[in-house]
């Protein structure tokens, strides 16, 4: 018998082995149903059959009985000399059959990559598959030719149906690439499957359908509070995106005021969507780990608090239930996470998905088999894309173009959510950066400067200019005045500076704290503002888009005016000041640093300048985009178009490239440091963890439980950080050495400034 995969029992009995004719036909059915979903069910059949081909080669199976120590009658170990390559003899089978077209391309890749990941056609894939004479490497094929067993497989029919983007005339080449991808993603989880359900007989969640997903919120709406203006509105606003949800899928937006309700439309949105146009799942993707950890508890029961969530849970009265609801990010505490949530990451296989944007994008341009298993579950899909003005602007080329392939191809409709939409319709840019943007985007509200005007809320309050800046001393006297104020500042040196100007009890909010902390400080902002205590707040942007808090007033400072009127969504949210909230705007000790922010705050002042009476709205912060886009270097930072879109008439893509460079979180200019940090409340703490790492290394659930417990400082300041002793390296991460290095309510003492002034002299 051939075999495809063994195993032992717990008992150590030999289970009966998984015989490869079987592995080989369930994976090209399963890889079959998934390509189905973008109409090309034959190419996933193909690739499927033909994937583990090379384990028919006689070395691969006595390879395989001695690895594992499984020993039977078919055994001829004698004859085993290394380890065969077996994902390359499909591939090769390919390009003979196909007699070098370019269908054997495009499967080559999918299939010679199910285990290593999409390669690059140039020199990982093609010196693979040919000689240095450009003759096909058929050597282990060859041997595999004679077994009787495979001649079903070699002999496979080929796909009729031409790949989705390429049923029109001309091909659209510029979505190839997405369509390997998708392929490729088909034919991985599917092999996924199958061994699993050999090896592990793990079980997958059992989710509730749509439908009845959407009766759960319909009944949830019911029971909200209809019984002032601003609850009547945002009603108004949910009624509107259930109606617009009767139209034909594609590109939406929804453009709605802080305060908007625009968590629970937007879901309506979709649900009615979804149900309506056949779709299989809703996917939320979100900018910040702040924001995601309190959409999510808001999809699973209705509320963002600890204290209403218990309420809720206590009457029933919860909206799509824990186990509804898949979160996908790096801040997931896995102390609480549930099995059925971490095998559904694995391919988004559930119908309601909350992840981030770095999750998304990061996986969709990635190439390893882990990240791009999910892709094919993207398909008939609804994605909401929550605060869309955080797309990163040096990836909008790729981004951009994916989402028009996605919506054109993949039968997916896509949702831009935000108080502060972006201008990303029509040309975007000026000479010679210029990109195309999208195309037929329809807005849900169909005015919605009017609506902005409707939900006004605070008054903004500008400097008389933009040149004197204020000082730190006079800033903290002027928000000390207040019993609940929260300032933005821009960057985490700002945010310690003015801190330490405070009276006691401010809070201090920044990326130099863990996740874990700032989860918890953040609870405990929403508890004391809702009890009517005292709060300061000093904070970097953390909080600035889709926290729900809620501040009489709020001091920012200047900066984008995106960034203005989001942070305005912090004041007078729930509207229940009679003369509303105020934001005051000032100018900082230290100018914003050069680069992105600067563009952003310098294209503010434009607006700002040209503009002497306005009022902000959707209008006006189009024409602020559009000036910011017009200053931007570049559109496409990790080179999409040269690695995907500029050879694709020749199916020659770099895959692997494209993957390293596309890192919308830049780990080379970051480091992780693990910190030792003990909650005085809960009481959860990185301590055991890291006693773990030192003694048992660095499993894939540790560091997921970790994660929590990570600051990213820039390279130069590790390298201080390092040099003075303060970390150490434990089993290739690294983690706080000194105790004194991360200070709670504080977070890490990554500045020279601290080092001196505090605890630490360098």
């Amino acid at each position: 018998m051939n075999l495809a995969h063994v195993k032992k029992r717990r008992d150590g009995t030999w289970a009966e082995p998984h015989p490869l004719k079987l592995h080989l036909e369930e994976t090209a059915e399963r890889a079959a149903k998934f390509a189905a979903e973008f109409g090309n069910g034959d190419w996933g059949r193909l690739v499927g059959l033909l994937h583990d081909l090379g384990k028919y080669h006689p070395d691969w199976q006595s390879y395989l009985r001695k690895k594992a120590g499984y020993y039977d009658e078919d055994a001829h170990i004698e004859n085993y000399r290394s380890r065969p390559n077996h994902s390359s003899a499909g591939a090769i089978h390919l390009f003979e059959k196909f007699k070098n077209s370019p269908a054997a391309k495009l499967t080559a890749y999918v299939i010679a990559g199910h285990h290593s990941g999409l390669p690059d056609w140039t020199p990982q894939l093609y010196n693979r598959i040919f000689d240095n004479d450009c003759n096909l490497i058929k050597n282990d094929l060859d041997k595999i030719k004679p077994i009787d067993e495979a001649q079903e497989f070699l002999d496979c029919e080929n796909p009729s149906a031409p790949p989705a983007v390429a049923k029109e005339n001309p091909p659209d080449l510029e979505q190839f690439h997405l369509w390997v991808r998708m392929l490729f993603s088909s034919l991985v989880d599917a092999d996924f499957i199958d061994t699993e359900s050999y090896m592990d007989e793990k079980e997958r969640g059992r989710y509730l359908p749509l439908d009845t997903l959407k009766q759960r919120f319909d009944n949830f709406i019911e029971t909200k509070p209809g019984d002032n203006q601003l609850n009547l509105k945002r009603k108004e606003i949910l009624d509107i995106c259930r109606k617009k949800a009767e139209l034909e899928p594609g590109f939406f937006s929804l453009t709605v005021p802080t305060g908007g309700g625009k968590t629970l439309s937007s879901m309506a949105f979709a649900l009615e969507h979804a149900i309506k146009h056949k779709k299989k799942r809703i996917i939320v993707a979100i900018p910040y780990t702040s924001i995601i950890e309190q959409t999510a508890k808001v999809y699973k029961y209705g509320a963002d608090t600890d204290e209403e969530i218990a309420k809720r849970l206590a009457e029933g009265n919860y909206l799509f239930g824990e186990d509804q609801v898949v979160e996908h990010h790096s801040n997931l505490d896995p102390e609480t996470e549930t099995a059925n949530n971490r095998t559904a990451c694995e391919n988004w296989d559930a119908p309601i998905i909350v992840t981030t944007n770095v999750q998304l994008f990061e996986s969709i341009f990635g190439n390893r088999t882990s990240v791009c298993r999910k892709l094919h579950n993207i398909c008939n899909s609804v994605i909401i894309l929550d605060e869309a003005q955080m797309l990163p602007t040096g990836y909008f080329r790729p981004i951009l173009s994916v989402l028009e392939g996605l919506v054109k191809y993949f039968g997916v409709t896509v949702l831009l959510m935000s108080a502060t939409q972006p201008a990303l319709i029509g040309s975007l840019g000026s000479a010679p950066t210029i990109i195309n943007g999208l195309e037929n985007v329809r807005e849900i509200i169909e005015n919605p400067d009017k609506l902005a005007l409707d939900f006004k809320r605070v008054e903004y309050h500008f400097p008389e200019n933009y040149i004197n800046p204020s000082s730190w001393e006079a800033l903290a006297k002027q928000i000390g005045a207040h019993e609940q104020a929260l300032c933005i500042v821009n960057t985490r040196n700002d945010c310690r500076a003015l801190h330490k100007l405070m009276p006691e009890g401010t809070i201090h909010l920044s990326r130099f704290m863990c996740g874990e902390e700032i989860s918890e400080i953040i609870s405990e902002i929403k508890v004391r503002l809702k009890n009517g205590e005292p709060v300061r707040v000093i904070s970097t942007q953390l909080v600035e888009a889709g926290v729900d808090i809620d501040f009489p007033v709020v001091y920012r400072a200047m900066t984008g005016l995106d960034s203005i009127v989001q942070a305005s969504g912090r004041c007078n949210r729930e509207n229940k000041l009679p003369e509303g909230g105020n934001v005051l705007i000032f100018v900082p000790p230290k100018n914003s640093p050069p680069g992105f922010l600067r563009k952003c705050e310098d294209a503010c002042k434009a607006i700002l300048r040209k503009h002497n009476e306005y009022e902000i709205t959707p209008g006006l912060l189009s024409e602020y985009f559009t000036i910011l886009y017009a200053n931007l270097n570049s559109f496409d930072d990790a080179q999409f178009y040269d690695m995907m879109v500029r050879d694709a008439g020749n199916f020659e893509f770099s895959f692997r490239a494209l993957a390293e460079k596309f890192e919308m979180i830049d780990s080379k200019r970051q480091i992780s440091i693990i910190v030792r940090y003990t909650s005085s409340k809960s009481g959860k703490s990185s301590l055991p963890f890291i006693g773990e790492l030192k003694y048992a290394g660095g499993t894939k659930g540790l560091i997921r439980k970790l994660q929590r417990y990570i600051v990213n400082v820039p390279v130069y300041i590790f390298n201080e950080i390092k040099k003075a002793g303060y970390v150490e390296d434990i089993n290739g991460l690294w983690v706080q050495a000194d105790e004194n290095l991360y200070r709670p309510g504080i977070g890490l003492l990554a500045n020279e400034s601290d080092w001196i002034e505090g605890d630490f002299v360098i």
